[in-house]
């Protein structure tokens, strides 16, 4: 039996995605104060229900609550329940979310760098947190002068439909959009779709249509046949954040007012939007070489064999295009993809980034990547 400085905390979400993983990370790094947690996971997807936890002896639940359902359930158990589910708009419980809003806002800002003016957001219908990165990424895009068009769908049907039933609309809307268009989805694996179907259309990923997911899951980002940028959640804050709240709630504290928002990660850059809008032709064709070629080292020397121009006249118009020099735009795709491979599932060493993002060595990319 625990002692009594040990608490029983349930933790009802899944584990097995990278998303998940970096949640129990985060709640694993919370360090009670004069005591330990015993951690409980549930061993399968169909014991992932709050309802199954009544009677349970525990002291605390950290859970996906995503229906009404849980939501009853979670008010029903008699032990403090911290939410990290933003399906549902209003619970009545102590939550812990990533900041939605903030989400679309920073899709929208890397989409807008890539020089896009055409934009599109595939999300779900009536869930609370695709409406709010919808919103964000709108916004962002509004006070910029573009336009956005926007397809919703069902999340799901209770009755089992033929594949065509979810590709069609999507397919239908896209040969609505006039290239080059970048695109938010609202999670990586709708990103994933949105691949495959430009794919189907003869559209080229990122030229004619760039993608973005979230949630920065490597899975569903890096085996894509086209690997997705994406907009990382900060799920190891989130888990660490709701573990400090379910741990004031445990010892008598009120939750706060309001749910505590969690500002996202980075935006890990990927293939998927690894492209750049100019009207230079130049310009353009020496940006391509260079992220074409990035694993490469080489210089601006390199460049004035691809374009007919005078280094003179590229320092100038790269200014004027990209507010950089083009060793200085080489510098920053090649800590880009230093960042994306830092970021994989597969654990490198220090000396292999180099390598992978163009640097003469290792040495030379920390001096670079921590100047940048």
């Amino acid at each position: 039996m625990p002692s009594k400085k040990q608490r029983e905390i349930a933790l009802v979400f899944p584990i097995w995605d990278s998303p998940s993983a970096e949640l129990m990370q985060g709640i694993n790094a919370y360090k009670p104060k004069g005591g330990e947690w015993i951690l409980n996971v549930p061993p399968d997807p169909a014991s992932l229900s709050l309802r199954r936890l009544k009677g349970w002896p525990g002291d605390g639940v950290i859970a996906l609550l995503n229906s009404r359902a849980d939501i009853k359930a979670a008010k029903e158990i008699g032990i403090p329940v911290v939410n990290l589910s933003g399906m549902v708009r209003d619970t009545g419980l102590p939550r812990v979310t990533p900041d939605y809003e903030a989400l679309g806002r920073m899709a929208a800002r890397h989409l807008l760098e890539c020089g896009f003016r055409r934009f599109g957001y595939y999300g779900l219908k009536n869930l609370w947190f695709s409406q709010q990165r919808r919103d964000g990424f709108m916004r962002e895009i509004a006070e910029t002068g573009g336009e956005c068009s926007v397809l919703e769908v069902a999340e799901s049907s209770s009755k089992p439909k033929p594949w065509n039933h979810w590709i069609d609309p999507l397919e239908q809307w896209l040969a609505k959009l006039r290239p080059p268009v970048g695109i938010l989805a609202v999670h990586d694996l709708r990103a994933r779709t949105v691949i495959d179907v430009c794919r189907r259309m003869q559209l080229a990923v990122p030229n004619d249509v760039a993608v973005m997911g979230v949630d920065n899951d490597h899975v569903a980002c890096e085996l894509s046949p086209i690997p997705i940028s994406s907009v990382g959640r900060n799920n190891r804050k989130a888990g660490y954040e709701a573990a400090a709240l379910l741990d004031r709630l445990m010892n008598g504290h009120k939750p706060p007012a309001a749910g505590i928002l969690i500002e996202p990660g980075d935006v890990i850059c990927r293939r998927s939007t690894d492209v750049l809008i100019l009207d230079d032709e130049y310009i353009t064709a020496s940006v391509q070489y260079i992220r074409e070629h990035i694993e490469e080292p080489f210089g601006v020397e390199r460049l004035l064999k691809v374009v007919p121009v005078s280094r003179r006249w590229l320092e100038i118009r790269f200014k004027q295009c990209l507010d950089c020099s083009p060793l200085e735009y080489m510098r920053r795709v090649r800590v880009e993809r230093a960042k994306e491979l830092l970021s994989g599932v597969q654990p490198l060493r220090m000396s292999a980034i180099a390598q992978g993002a163009g640097f003469t060595d290792a040495a030379h990319f920390r001096k670079v990547f921590l100047r940048v």
